[in-house]
This record gives structure tokens, C-alpha cells and sequence, in this order.
């Protein structure tokens, strides 16, 4: 069959096997398709959420028997909470019933939540079953379903447990965007802001030039929006899949705060999208990267006018939690013998990974976020 024109495929290529990311408007529905040319078994277990379910299961299931596979569906609820390993014990006894042994695919119909509890059950369950990403949100379509990080939460940290374990193929459908929320949408939009500030200053200009049609979904490049996330963290990913060089550490810019901002809110009652927090998470990055005199004044001003273009915050209603976030920080899981690690940006489009950051720079950053 020939590739349709729309289809863009970008291949990751990490050891022993890599694996393409396909980007088709209506990929969903070929799913059993696809899925067929990578494993042999017919049982399937998808893992969705109380969100996406109802909206796209059974075009997934669908699918999958046109295929001649035998899929079992397992809906968790939708959010942070399901990332537990509670859950996961819980998708375990599923699992067993459902007869899943080592040679069945898990598939992962969701976002960032589900890959991320998918992948870790996947690399898990009988040390090891084969997985599929089917991302169903802009923050998983530019970031969370390439690269093979997967983990589930601990009361000390988000992600605190987990493995590397990547996918079969990640699949990219462009159509399911339309029931996505504006809301959850412009979250999504931090992480490739991110890439853009740590690798590429000709892409951070492409967000520049298309910031409005972006904040409003309404651009007819998604296709190269996701495609160009997808070969910067297919690159990073294929020269460093387990942070041993400090390369794919870069890829946390705007964390170290974004996740301690994201905890916060939580406690609060008022619970940001992952990536509002990363937005704001940057926005204290750049300045703590203006404070250890590597980064401009006008770079770090760019990157918090795009953030605020597409409609993402730059503050964060915390004023007076500076040691509460400091203390969230330090239990990060990017904490390293005791030193707190943090990306800087140097200039748009490069990062660094400083292990000495002081505390002073790192005041400065929360001074320019936390607000009433």
C-alpha cells in the first residue's frame, strides 16, 4: 500500500530495536493494521481513560478485530490519580484474566496519564510485554509518548517509580484533537516550546510567527507542529535513552519548578495541567538562566511573551510558598548525591545542564513566577 501524503513518519532510533512514530490524520482507525505487522499474538489489552474511552475505545477495539485481534479494554479514571501503584496492581489482576502473556500487546489510547501507566505496566508485567503508544493529546503528541520514559507516582514525587521501555510504534492521529478542551490543549503546547528552547531557535520562531493560530488550535500545520517535536526528542532520545550523558536531561527544562509548581496547585485544590506548570516552570528557568548570567535579558523576555501568546500562564498564584516548592524540589527525583541538577538556557535554542546552581538564581526564578 502506498503512504497516504498526509502520513509523516519520523523512526527513533534506539537500541536494540527502534521504532516509527506515524502521524496520519484517521491512524486510529488502522490501528489493528498496523499493529499486526509488529506482533504475532491476537489478545490485546487497551488501557484507557474515563475522558477518552467513551469517545475513542470503540473506534480502537474496532480496529483491532477488523484485524483479527481479540482486545480487551480496561478504563481507568481520568488524571494524575491513576498514576499509582495501586492501579497498577489492579490492571495486574486484569492482566491475568484477560489471559495476557509475554508475546500480547498492551496499548496505550490516551495521554501522557495513560502512556506513562501503560508503558509501566508493559515493562513490568511478566518482565516485559510489548506496548503501543495511541496518543491522544497535544502534551503526548509533542513529548510524552516518544522516548520510552514510563513511571507511575509515589507520595514522595511525581514519577518516582518507573522504567525505560519503548514502544512497538507510536501512533499519531492528528483527528482526535477536536474533542481535546482549549484548556488542555494550550497545555500542551509548553512542551514544544520547550524542545524549541533547548534545541532549535529557528522552530522557537516558527512558534513566534504562528503564535495566535496555535493558542486557538486553529493551525492547519499540526502535522509539522508534531513532526518537528517528534525528531528533537527522537534525536535526543537516540544519543542518551537513559540520562547517562546529561543529554536527555535537557529535556526538563522548566520541570524542576514546573513540578513542584504542579504539586502545589494540588495541595491547593486548584490543579494546573502539567503543562501550564511547565509553562510557568520555564518562565522561572529562564531567569534563573538570567541571574547566572547565561542567558539575556531579551531571550528570557521572548520565551515568557511567546508562553503568554498561545495562552499559557507565566505566574503562579503562590506567593509566599517559596520554601514549600524549595522543599519539593529537593525531593525531585532529578536531585542527584544530594546536588539539585537544573537546565539553563544559554541562549534560545541551547541548554546546559548546571549542577551548581545557586541559591540565589533560583530565588530569582520563583521571585518571577510566584504572584497572589
Amino acid at each position: 500500500m502506498s503512504r497516504p501524503t498526509s502520513e509523516r513518519i519520523v523512526h527513533v532510533a534506539v537500541p536494540p530495536r527502534g521504532y516509527p512514530v506515524i502521524i496520519r490524520p484517521g491512524a486510529l482507525a488502522e490501528l489493528g493494521r498496523i499493529l499486526a505487522k509488529h506482533v504475532s499474538a491476537r489478545r490485546t489489552f487497551v488501557i484507557t481513560d474515563s475522558n477518552v474511552g467513551p469517545l475513542y475505545a470503540q473506534t480502537a477495539e474496532n480496529a483491532l478485530r477488523e484485524a483479527g485481534f481479540e482486545p480487551t479494554v480496561f478504563t481507568v479514571p481520568a488524571g494524575e490519580g491513576s498514576k499509582t501503584l495501586d492501579m497498577a496492581g489492579r490492571i495486574y489482576d486484569a492482566l491475568a484474566k484477560a489471559h495476557i502473556d509475554r508475546v500480547c500487546p498492551a496499548v496505550a489510547l490516551g495521554g501522557g496519564v495513560v502512556g506513562d501507566l501503560t508503558g509501566f505496566v508493559a515493562a513490568t508485567w511478566l518482565r516485559g510485554i510489548p506496548f503501543v503508544q495511541c496518543s491522544t493529546t497535544v502534551e503526548a503528541n509533542v513529548d510524552a509518548s516518544v522516548g520510552g520514559k514510563t513511571a507511575v507516582n509515589h507520595a514522595s514525587g511525581k514519577n518516582m517509580i518507573g522504567a525505560f521501555y519503548q514502544p512497538r510504534f507510536v501512533l499519531i492521529d492528528p483527528n482526535v484533537l477536536a474533542t481535546l478542551s482549549e484548556r488542555d490543549y494550550r497545555a500542551g503546547l509548553a512542551e514544544s516550546i520547550k524542545h524549541a528552547v533547548i534545541r532549535n531557535a529557528d522552530f522557537f520562531a516558527w512558534h513566534e510567527q504562528h503564535a495566535e493560530a496555535l493558542g486557538t488550535s486553529q493551525i492547519a500545520q499540526l502535522g509539522e507542529l508534531f513532526e518537528r517535536n517528534v525528531r528533537i526528542k527522537a534525536d535526543i532520545v537516540a544519543q542518551d535513552e537513559r540520562e547517562v550523558t546529561g543529554l536527555r536531561a535537557l529535556l526538563n527544562f522548566g520541570h524542576t519548578v514546573g513540578h513542584a509548581i504542579e504539586t502545589a496547585m494540588a495541595r491547593r485544590g486548584d490543579p494546573w495541567r502539567h503543562g501550564e506548570a511547565v509553562a510557568a516552570g520555564m518562565v522561572a528557568a529562564c531567569e534563573t538562566s538570567v541571574a547566572a548570567g547565561r542567558l539575556d535579558r531579551a531571550s528570557a523576555e521572548r520565551v515568557a511573551v511567546l508562553i503568554e501568546r498561545v495562552g499559557l500562564p507565566t505566574r503562579a498564584p503562590l506567593a509566599g510558598a517559596e520554601k514549600e516548592l524549595t522543599a519539593l524540589m529537593a525531593a525531585d527525583k532529578k536531585v542527584a548525591a544530594g546536588t539539585l541538577r537544573f537546565v539553563l538556557a544559554d541562549r534560545i535554542g541551547n541548554a546546559l545542564l548546571d549542577n551548581n546552581v545557586r541559591p540565589e538564581w533560583i530565588e530569582a526564578g520563583l521571585a518571577r513566577v510566584l504572584c497572589e
